[in-house]
Protein backbone atom coordinates (compact mmCIF):
# COMPACT_ATOMS: atom_id res chain seq x y z
CA UNK A 1 0.00 0.00 0.00
CA UNK A 2 1.14 3.50 -0.74
CA UNK A 3 0.25 6.44 0.66
CA UNK A 4 0.44 9.89 -1.06
CA UNK A 5 0.25 13.52 -0.58
CA UNK A 6 -1.19 16.31 -2.42
CA UNK A 7 -1.46 19.72 -1.93
CA UNK A 8 -4.15 21.65 -4.23
CA UNK A 9 -4.00 25.30 -3.56
CA UNK A 10 -7.70 26.70 -5.51
CA UNK A 11 -6.95 30.55 -5.88
CA UNK A 12 -10.46 32.12 -6.08
CA UNK A 13 -10.09 35.83 -7.08
CA UNK A 14 -13.79 35.86 -9.11
CA UNK A 15 -14.50 32.24 -9.41
CA UNK A 16 -18.52 31.97 -10.13
CA UNK A 17 -19.00 31.74 -6.08
CA UNK A 18 -21.49 33.64 -4.33
CA UNK A 19 -20.71 36.84 -2.72
CA UNK A 20 -22.73 38.96 -0.24
CA UNK A 21 -23.04 42.64 -1.94
CA UNK A 22 -23.74 44.52 0.52
CA UNK A 23 -20.50 43.48 2.64
CA UNK A 24 -17.93 44.61 -0.19
CA UNK A 25 -15.47 46.06 1.62
CA UNK A 26 -11.71 47.25 1.06
CA UNK A 27 -8.68 45.25 1.25
CA UNK A 28 -5.28 45.18 0.74
CA UNK A 29 -2.62 42.33 -0.38
CA UNK A 30 0.94 42.15 -1.01
CA UNK A 31 3.15 39.35 -2.27
CA UNK A 32 6.69 38.79 -4.21
CA UNK A 33 6.87 36.45 -6.88
CA UNK A 34 10.47 34.78 -8.04
CA UNK A 35 10.76 33.82 -11.16
CA UNK A 36 12.86 30.91 -12.14
CA UNK A 37 13.75 32.32 -15.53
CA UNK A 38 10.99 30.98 -18.00
CA UNK A 39 8.02 33.79 -17.94
CA UNK A 40 8.28 37.08 -19.24
CA UNK A 41 8.06 40.37 -17.44
CA UNK A 42 4.52 40.58 -18.12
CA UNK A 43 3.80 37.54 -17.01
CA UNK A 44 5.79 37.84 -13.94
CA UNK A 45 3.54 41.17 -13.37
CA UNK A 46 0.59 39.16 -13.81
CA UNK A 47 1.05 36.20 -11.34
CA UNK A 48 2.54 38.70 -8.61
CA UNK A 49 -0.99 40.83 -9.73
CA UNK A 50 -2.98 37.25 -8.82
CA UNK A 51 -1.33 36.27 -5.81
CA UNK A 52 -1.50 39.70 -4.17
CA UNK A 53 -5.26 39.58 -4.85
CA UNK A 54 -5.14 36.37 -2.87
CA UNK A 55 -3.18 37.25 -0.27
CA UNK A 56 -5.46 40.86 0.47
CA UNK A 57 -8.78 37.91 0.58
CA UNK A 58 -7.45 35.84 2.55
CA UNK A 59 -6.09 38.73 5.24
CA UNK A 60 -9.88 39.96 4.99
CA UNK A 61 -12.02 36.45 4.94
CA UNK A 62 -9.53 33.77 5.91
CA UNK A 63 -9.34 30.38 4.48
CA UNK A 64 -11.30 27.31 4.38
CA UNK A 65 -9.51 24.06 4.36
CA UNK A 66 -10.70 21.02 3.18
CA UNK A 67 -9.74 17.45 2.61
CA UNK A 68 -10.93 14.33 0.29
CA UNK A 69 -9.29 10.41 0.24
CA UNK A 70 -9.26 8.97 -2.91
CA UNK A 71 -8.49 4.68 -3.61
CA UNK A 72 -8.09 3.58 -6.54
CA UNK A 73 -7.56 -0.24 -6.73
CA UNK A 74 -4.93 -1.59 -9.61
CA UNK A 75 -2.82 -4.68 -10.53
CA UNK A 76 0.56 -4.26 -10.09
CA UNK A 77 2.69 -7.32 -11.57
CA UNK A 78 0.99 -10.09 -10.27
CA UNK A 79 -0.60 -8.88 -6.96
CA UNK A 80 -3.73 -6.54 -6.82
CA UNK A 81 -2.44 -2.73 -4.83
CA UNK A 82 -4.72 0.18 -3.47
CA UNK A 83 -3.49 3.45 -3.80
CA UNK A 84 -4.48 6.21 -1.77
CA UNK A 85 -4.81 9.97 -2.78
CA UNK A 86 -4.96 12.25 0.07
CA UNK A 87 -6.36 16.07 -1.99
CA UNK A 88 -6.19 19.11 0.47
CA UNK A 89 -8.02 21.95 -1.11
CA UNK A 90 -7.27 25.89 0.65
CA UNK A 91 -10.11 28.15 -0.28
CA UNK A 92 -9.91 31.81 -0.04
CA UNK A 93 -13.29 33.11 1.76
CA UNK A 94 -13.85 35.47 0.02
CA UNK A 95 -13.74 36.72 -3.67
CA UNK A 96 -11.92 39.98 -5.63
CA UNK A 97 -14.55 42.23 -7.11
CA UNK A 98 -12.34 45.51 -8.83
CA UNK A 99 -9.61 46.89 -8.32
CA UNK A 100 -8.83 50.51 -7.00
CA UNK A 101 -6.22 52.59 -8.36
CA UNK A 102 -3.53 50.87 -10.13
CA UNK A 103 -1.09 47.95 -8.52
CA UNK A 104 2.28 49.18 -7.52
CA UNK A 105 5.35 46.90 -8.41
CA UNK A 106 8.87 46.52 -7.23
CA UNK A 107 11.50 44.82 -9.40
CA UNK A 108 14.78 43.35 -8.28
CA UNK A 109 16.88 40.53 -9.90
CA UNK A 110 18.69 37.19 -7.71
CA UNK A 111 21.94 35.91 -7.84
CA UNK A 112 20.64 34.01 -11.16
CA UNK A 113 19.60 37.34 -13.01
CA UNK A 114 15.85 35.69 -12.10
CA UNK A 115 13.58 38.16 -11.77
CA UNK A 116 11.74 39.10 -8.75
CA UNK A 117 8.08 40.86 -8.45
CA UNK A 118 6.98 42.72 -5.39
CA UNK A 119 3.06 43.97 -6.27
CA UNK A 120 0.91 45.62 -3.60
CA UNK A 121 -2.64 45.58 -4.65
CA UNK A 122 -6.02 47.58 -3.51
CA UNK A 123 -9.42 46.54 -4.60
CA UNK A 124 -13.02 46.18 -3.43
CA UNK A 125 -14.22 42.59 -2.17
CA UNK A 126 -16.64 40.50 -0.63
CA UNK A 127 -17.21 37.56 1.46
CA UNK A 128 -18.58 34.58 -0.80
CA UNK A 129 -22.53 33.55 0.53
CA UNK A 130 -25.33 31.15 -0.80
CA UNK A 131 -26.94 34.34 -2.48
CA UNK A 132 -26.02 34.53 -6.15
CA UNK A 133 -26.71 32.52 -8.87
CA UNK A 134 -24.97 29.37 -9.45
CA UNK A 135 -23.67 28.62 -12.78
CA UNK A 136 -21.36 26.50 -14.93
CA UNK A 137 -19.02 28.76 -17.57
CA UNK A 138 -15.57 28.34 -20.02
CA UNK A 139 -13.63 29.84 -22.97
CA UNK A 140 -13.80 26.98 -25.64
CA UNK A 141 -10.86 28.02 -28.05
CA UNK A 142 -11.10 26.67 -32.26
CA UNK A 143 -14.12 24.00 -30.83
CA UNK A 144 -17.25 24.04 -29.59
CA UNK A 145 -17.05 20.72 -27.53
CA UNK A 146 -16.88 21.40 -23.62
CA UNK A 147 -13.36 19.19 -24.15
CA UNK A 148 -12.03 22.88 -25.98
CA UNK A 149 -11.89 24.54 -22.73
CA UNK A 150 -8.84 26.52 -22.85
CA UNK A 151 -7.30 30.01 -21.90
CA UNK A 152 -3.95 29.26 -23.88
CA UNK A 153 -4.48 30.89 -27.34
CA UNK A 154 -2.74 31.80 -30.51
CA UNK A 155 -2.77 34.68 -32.68
CA UNK A 156 -5.76 34.05 -35.20
CA UNK A 157 -7.61 31.53 -32.96
CA UNK A 158 -11.35 31.40 -32.68
CA UNK A 159 -13.58 32.24 -29.23
CA UNK A 160 -16.44 30.23 -28.08
CA UNK A 161 -18.03 30.70 -24.31
CA UNK A 162 -19.91 27.77 -23.03
CA UNK A 163 -22.39 28.57 -20.92
CA UNK A 164 -25.35 26.59 -18.17
CA UNK A 165 -26.87 28.34 -15.75
CA UNK A 166 -29.13 26.54 -12.51
CA UNK A 167 -31.95 28.61 -12.95
CA UNK A 168 -33.47 31.20 -15.82
CA UNK A 169 -31.62 34.65 -15.89
CA UNK A 170 -29.92 37.08 -17.33
CA UNK A 171 -26.17 37.06 -18.71
CA UNK A 172 -23.66 39.36 -19.97
CA UNK A 173 -20.02 39.40 -21.12
CA UNK A 174 -17.00 41.61 -20.92
CA UNK A 175 -13.62 41.04 -22.46
CA UNK A 176 -11.10 43.66 -20.47
CA UNK A 177 -7.26 44.12 -23.00
CA UNK A 178 -3.89 45.08 -21.70
CA UNK A 179 -4.25 48.80 -22.62
CA UNK A 180 -7.15 48.59 -19.69
CA UNK A 181 -10.33 49.13 -22.25
CA UNK A 182 -13.38 46.67 -21.51
CA UNK A 183 -15.26 45.71 -24.95
CA UNK A 184 -19.12 43.64 -24.15
CA UNK A 185 -19.08 40.68 -26.09
CA UNK A 186 -22.83 39.85 -25.03
CA UNK A 187 -25.23 41.27 -26.00
CA UNK A 188 -24.21 40.70 -29.67
CA UNK A 189 -23.84 44.12 -31.08
CA UNK A 190 -27.08 43.80 -33.39
CA UNK A 191 -29.15 43.14 -30.08
CA UNK A 192 -30.19 46.21 -28.63
CA UNK A 193 -30.98 44.49 -24.97
CA UNK A 194 -28.84 44.82 -22.39
CA UNK A 195 -28.71 41.26 -21.20
CA UNK A 196 -29.29 37.85 -22.95
CA UNK A 197 -32.46 35.98 -21.32
CA UNK A 198 -30.98 32.11 -20.70
CA UNK A 199 -33.02 29.54 -19.55
CA UNK A 200 -32.07 26.78 -16.14
CA UNK A 201 -30.38 23.71 -17.57
CA UNK A 202 -29.72 24.57 -21.14
CA UNK A 203 -26.25 24.72 -22.32
CA UNK A 204 -25.17 27.56 -24.59
CA UNK A 205 -22.26 28.00 -26.91
CA UNK A 206 -22.18 31.98 -27.85
CA UNK A 207 -19.95 33.26 -30.70
CA UNK A 208 -20.81 30.13 -33.20
CA UNK A 209 -23.29 30.70 -35.82
CA UNK A 210 -24.19 26.86 -35.81
CA UNK A 211 -25.56 27.09 -31.95
CA UNK A 212 -26.89 30.81 -32.84
CA UNK A 213 -30.83 31.52 -30.94
CA UNK A 214 -33.49 31.86 -33.60
CA UNK A 215 -33.26 35.92 -34.95
CA UNK A 216 -29.42 36.23 -33.10
CA UNK A 217 -26.47 37.99 -35.48
CA UNK A 218 -24.34 36.28 -34.31
CA UNK A 219 -20.76 37.98 -33.89
CA UNK A 220 -17.60 35.81 -34.26
CA UNK A 221 -14.38 36.08 -31.89
CA UNK A 222 -10.88 36.07 -33.57
CA UNK A 223 -8.47 36.74 -30.93
CA UNK A 224 -5.36 38.49 -31.91
CA UNK A 225 -1.67 39.00 -30.74
CA UNK A 226 0.53 39.28 -33.78
CA UNK A 227 3.74 40.36 -32.24
CA UNK A 228 3.66 40.04 -28.39
CA UNK A 229 2.13 37.75 -25.78
CA UNK A 230 -0.89 39.44 -24.44
CA UNK A 231 -3.15 38.90 -21.38
CA UNK A 232 -7.06 39.44 -21.21
CA UNK A 233 -9.77 38.77 -19.01
CA UNK A 234 -13.47 37.33 -19.56
CA UNK A 235 -15.72 38.60 -17.20
CA UNK A 236 -19.31 36.80 -17.12
CA UNK A 237 -22.49 38.36 -15.12
CA UNK A 238 -25.20 36.40 -14.39
CA UNK A 239 -28.34 37.21 -12.31
CA UNK A 240 -31.70 35.76 -12.17
CA UNK A 241 -32.73 39.24 -11.69
CA UNK A 242 -32.70 41.86 -15.00
CA UNK A 243 -30.03 44.15 -14.61
CA UNK A 244 -28.91 47.10 -17.35
CA UNK A 245 -25.65 47.68 -19.20
CA UNK A 246 -23.25 50.66 -18.24
CA UNK A 247 -22.76 53.46 -19.95
CA UNK A 248 -20.54 52.19 -23.44
CA UNK A 249 -19.28 54.30 -26.29
CA UNK A 250 -20.57 52.94 -29.32
CA UNK A 251 -19.66 52.89 -33.23
CA UNK A 252 -21.56 51.42 -35.78
CA UNK A 253 -20.58 47.59 -36.44
CA UNK A 254 -17.95 47.81 -33.53
CA UNK A 255 -17.70 46.23 -30.42
CA UNK A 256 -19.09 48.67 -27.50
CA UNK A 257 -16.65 49.74 -25.08
CA UNK A 258 -15.22 51.90 -21.74
CA UNK A 259 -12.47 52.31 -19.49
CA UNK A 260 -11.33 49.41 -16.94
CA UNK A 261 -11.85 51.62 -13.93
CA UNK A 262 -15.22 53.10 -15.16
CA UNK A 263 -16.25 49.40 -15.27
CA UNK A 264 -15.13 48.85 -12.13
CA UNK A 265 -17.32 50.93 -10.71
CA UNK A 266 -20.31 50.08 -12.25
CA UNK A 267 -19.82 46.28 -11.53
CA UNK A 268 -19.40 47.46 -7.89
CA UNK A 269 -22.42 49.33 -7.89
CA UNK A 270 -24.42 46.47 -9.76
CA UNK A 271 -23.82 44.08 -7.16
CA UNK A 272 -24.14 46.43 -4.42
CA UNK A 273 -27.94 46.12 -5.90
CA UNK A 274 -27.63 42.70 -6.82
CA UNK A 275 -26.70 40.15 -3.97
CA UNK A 276 -27.82 37.38 -6.26
CA UNK A 277 -25.70 38.29 -9.18
CA UNK A 278 -22.88 35.85 -10.03
CA UNK A 279 -19.44 36.96 -11.69
CA UNK A 280 -16.72 34.42 -12.91
CA UNK A 281 -13.41 36.19 -14.72
CA UNK A 282 -11.22 33.95 -16.50
CA UNK A 283 -7.52 34.86 -17.47
CA UNK A 284 -6.47 34.91 -20.69
CA UNK A 285 -3.23 34.21 -22.18
CA UNK A 286 -2.55 35.14 -26.25
CA UNK A 287 0.59 34.41 -28.29
CA UNK A 288 2.15 35.20 -31.48
CA UNK A 289 2.34 31.86 -33.44
CA UNK A 290 6.19 32.08 -33.95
Amino acid sequence: MRKIGLLILIILILSGQPAIAADIVSVKGESTYYDDGTHSRVECMRLALEQARVDALAKKFGTIVTQDILQADRIAGNREQNDFLALSATEVRGEWIADEGEPEYKFERDKDENLIVTCIVRGKASPISNESAQFDSSVLRNGTDARNADINFKDGDAMFLDFKGSQDGFLAVFLEDEQKNVFQLLPYVSDQRSRVPVQKGNRYVFFSPDHGQKGDIVDELILTAPYNVEYNRVYVLFSPKQFSSPVMDREPGALPHMKSDDFSKWLIRTRKNDSSMGVKAMNLIIAPTS
